[in-house]
This record gives C-alpha cells, structure tokens and sequence, in this order.
C-alpha cells in the first residue's frame, strides 16, 4: 500500500514539473498585442468627422454603403446606449489585454509560426455567431456581446444562447475562432457523426492546453455548472445511448442537430432530453480526445488534429464508467 502511495506521489510530482517546465517556456515568449479601439473612434466623433473615421478605418466602412447609414447609427439613441454599456464595462479594456497577451504565449509556445494579432475592439450587430473573429493578423471581438449574460439588452436571445455572453466567455471564443484556422475540418468523405464529434473534441482539447487553469470546463465549452454536472453523471448513459443505437459512424445529417450543433437541449427523444445541455455530442468527442492524448502522451498536438476520427477514437481506450 505504501509502495503503491508513493507511486501515486511521485506521478503527481512529474505532472506538475511538466507542467511547470511548458509554464516556465511560456513565459520567455515574447507577445506584445496592440489594441485599436473602434468603438470609441466611432462614437466619440462627431458627424463631420466622419470622412476622417472612414479613411483610417476603411476595412469597416464596406464600399456602396451611403454615409447616412453611418450618421445614422453614430447618432440613433439606441447605439448611443449600447455604447455607454459597453464603455462602462469596458473603457479599460489593458486587463482584457493581458489576459490576450498570456493566452497568445501559450498559443505560440504549441503553435511558433503563428504572429500575434492585433486586436480590434468594436460594437457590432449582436450576431453571436461572430462574436470573436481571428483572421492572421487581426483579432476583433464585438464587446456588445460580453456584457452579462442577464443584461436588459439580451432579452430577446433565448437563455441558452445569452448564457455565454459573459466577460469570461472571451478568451475561449478566442480560442475557438483560432482553432477554426487549426483544426482540420472532416475528411469530406467522413460525414459520419464521430467525425464531427472529434472535430470539436479536438477543439475543446485546445482549450485545456491553452486557457489558464482557472477556466473550468463548462466556461470552455459553454455550459453552465449543473450542465457540466448533469453531462458528468450521465455519461455512461449516453454512451451507452450512441452504442446501441449505431450513431457513431452513421452519417445521417439529423445526428448533428441533435447532438453536434447549438440547441437548448440534445435530442435523444427521452424524458430526460429537457435535462440535458445541447451540443453533448461535442462533449463526448471531447472525453474521447482527453483519453486518448491520457493514453498516448508522446502524440505532439500538431499529430493530434491531423489525425483521423477513428483511428483517434480507436486507440483513445474511452469507456466511460457506469454511476452507481
């Protein structure tokens, strides 16, 4: 027993000394981000200044777009509102910053080719399909949808949606529109729902190896806490559920809106469907990709997203314990 306590020690000791050894590598590499602050260019000008705004800041004014529809969302009292919002929450956006900072450090310390973007605050169209855009060399992120999950101006988004418009949701958007650039999409031969499944387990996976370790994991996929807790004492079940019902390497497009793509709840047409968080077929991909980098821990990230669905899922060891 002693014997076997020590053993347990000693791995803990080596984790952590890894883990302090790629910490202590990122901190040597060197980010430093500029951030240009759209909105505030935008609403604090006046409607004569307009041509100014528009000639240092032509990437936002598309071609064949009248100049009134520019004076007329600078003056709308509406956009004038949103834009306290967001400047009382964010006027001061050098905290924000540093987190970013940190968070490209590790992004070049598993990625060294990658040049740091700079980042562009702005207010957009509360499209939450958008709301953080990473495109090589420029970062935007649309503040009007990190301004509480509960604020007055989200009434009309349904829960499940407007609970990921927190300031905390941020940086893994961040992540996610990156991993957008580094993920490999599905072989487009491999429309079965495993390959979507591991498509976004290795998505989250990034999200482990990039984000602080004070980012819980219903803040890096999106769920509330009890979702978290519910996809965990269930995971047997649906396990169980994909298994018997042959979902992995079916291809029928109806497996991704019940179990891939945002909803308020996943479809296993059960009782306990009202329980469950959308998008668990994401977090199912995501254990299996968790167990298999567990069991193969000489596989560098990069091997990891190039490689096949199955022959990841094959070699993961995945099997979810049964609750008692």
């Amino acid at each position: 027993m002693r014997k076997y306590f020590l053993l347990i020690i000693a791995f803990v000791v080596f984790s952590c000394d890894k883990k302090s050894k790629v910490e202590k590598a990122v901190e040597e590499i060197p980010v430093e981000m500029k951030v240009v602050r759209f909105e505030q260019a935008f609403f604090e000008s006046k409607p004569e200044d307009l041509a100014t705004v528009k000639a240092e800041y032509p990437e936002f004014f598309p071609e064949g777009t009248p100049d009134e529809v520019w004076l007329e969302k600078l003056q709308h009292p509406q956009w004038r509102e949103l834009y306290a919002e967001v400047e009382r929450k964010y006027k001061n956006f050098s905290g924000k910053q540093t987190e970013i900072e940190e968070l490209f450090k590790h992004i070049k310390y598993y990625f060294p080719t990658i040049k740091e973007p700079k980042i562009y605050t702005v207010i957009g169209e509360m499209d939450y399909n958008s709301k953080v855009i990473y495109a090589n060399d420029k970062l935007l992120i649309a503040l009007e949808l990190y301004l509480g999950g509960k604020h007055k101006f989200y009434s009309d988004f349904p829960e499940y949606i407007s609970q990921n418009f927190e300031e905390r949701q941020m940086l893994p958007d961040v992540v996610t529109s990156f991993a957008n650039g580094v993920v490999p999409a599905p072989l487009v031969n491999d429309k079965t729902l495993l390959a979507q499944m591991i498509y976004y387990g290795k998505e989250l996976y990034l999200k482990d190896i990039l984000l602080s370790e004070d980012y819980t994991d219903a803040e890096k996929i999106g769920y509330t806490p009890q979702q978290i807790t519910w996809s965990k004492e269930n995971e047997y079940f649906i396990w169980m559920n994909f298994i018997e019902n042959q979902y992995l390497f079916n291809t029928s497009p109806k497996l991704l809106s019940q179990f891939i793509n945002l909803a308020p709840f996943s479809k296993f047409y059960l009782e306990i469907d009202n329980e469950s968080p959308g998008r668990i077929g994401q977090w199912i991909g995501w254990q299996i990709v968790r167990s298999y980098m567990e069991n193969n821990p000489k596989t560098t990230v990069q091997q990891l997203l190039k490689m096949d669905a199955k022959v990841i899922f094959e070699a993961s060891k995945y099997k979810p314990s049964k609750n008692e």
